[in-house]
């Protein structure tokens, strides 16, 4: 797969449900400890936003040429106007609903010498009248999309996924959902589910051997009645489970330097090929090279077509 024709992605109709985050990176030097503790003390020299969450997965496909739309909540708030402005710049078609009794959900990083040093996180879950309105505008805008990707960040805009899951089924949709927590039955009937290894190990316990591991994840893929079951592995790359098959595909090998997003570089790029027409089995191994490339950048960040497939020399 040398060659990809970018008309192909355009055709693609992404509209990525889920929590919406903005991420904030303050970035500075460190020449010294603080006398009021054992910690570096950071002179904060630029800062930079960026959209986080399901936002995230929203650039990620536009950033690979998708038509893509975003529905989530935020906050009537001063970082709710940021993430607004981010996603019009990125051009997203957005479908944000502002929530005046909540905050917007900040991810905020201080980065000293290439290293992320602290994190602190600001979030609230959406009001109830907030999630009617979004299950209401999900209904609505359902049928302007061919693809939907479900972002599930456990913080409370997904409450209702299981009846968004059924919409869109009955609606012919394909359902692709990176999921959260210890209970994936309310994913049921989604086509692709794709957890990392440490939330499936929630879900179906430990397993000793690769045989027990795909046994474990094939009874968990038809108990929830999935086209198939996506296994991110980091370094040891990902696996493919559907009726047919198991297929396994090793990790790209390159330097780590931060995996924060890859999983919503993963998935964006799962969809985009999908929506492109590509074979589920062509569409993961780009998804896999796609997460290779991202994890050697730093933050939340995205991966362009001419990266997945370089000219040929």
């Amino acid at each position: 797969m040398n060659s990809f024709d970018p008309a192909r992605a355009a055709a693609a109709r992404i509209l990525v449900v889920g929590d919406v985050m903005l991420d904030r990176y303050w970035f500075g030097e460190v020449s010294r400890i603080s006398p009021e503790a054992p910690v570096p003390v950071v002179r904060v020299q630029r800062r930079e936003e960026r959209l986080g969450g399901a936002a995230n997965v929203a650039r990620n496909a536009v950033a690979l040429g998708a038509q893509t739309g975003l529905l989530g909540v935020i906050g009537q708030d001063e970082a709710g106007d940021a993430v607004e402005a981010l996603v019009q710049q990125a051009g997203i078609r957005s479908s944000l609903n502002r929530d005046a009794a909540i905050s917007t959900i900040i991810k905020l990083r201080v980065i000293g010498r290439q290293q992320q040093l602290l994190r602190i996180d600001f979030e609230e879950a959406p009001s109830e009248i907030a999630l009617r309105d979004k299950l209401t505008q999900f209904n609505a805008l359902l049928p302007g999309f061919d693809i939907i990707v479900l972002s599930d960040y456990a913080k409370g805009s997904l409450v209702n996924v299981g009846e968004m899951i059924a919409t869109a089924r009955r609606a012919n949709k394909l359902i692709l959902v990176d999921p959260k927590g210890d209970d994936f039955a309310r994913y049921a009937g989604a086509s692709v589910l794709t957890p990392n290894k440490s939330e499936l190990r929630q879900v179906v316990g430990n397993w000793k051997s690769e045989d027990e591991l795909t046994q474990r994840a094939q009874k968990l893929r038809g108990e929830l009645q999935l086209d198939a079951l996506l296994l991110t592995r980091s370094e040891e790359g990902m696996s493919l489970y559907t009726a047919d098959s198991v297929e396994h595909f090793p990790a790209v090998t390159r330097e780590v330097y931060d995996v924060s997003g890859a999983g919503d570089t993963v998935i964006a790029t799962l969809a985009t090929m999908l929506g492109a027409g590509m074979s589920i089995r062509d569409a993961v191994e780009t998804a896999n090279r796609a997460g290779g490339i991202v994890v050697g950048k730093l933050g939340t960040a995205t991966v362009g077509l001419d990266e997945l497939f370089p000219p040929e020399a």
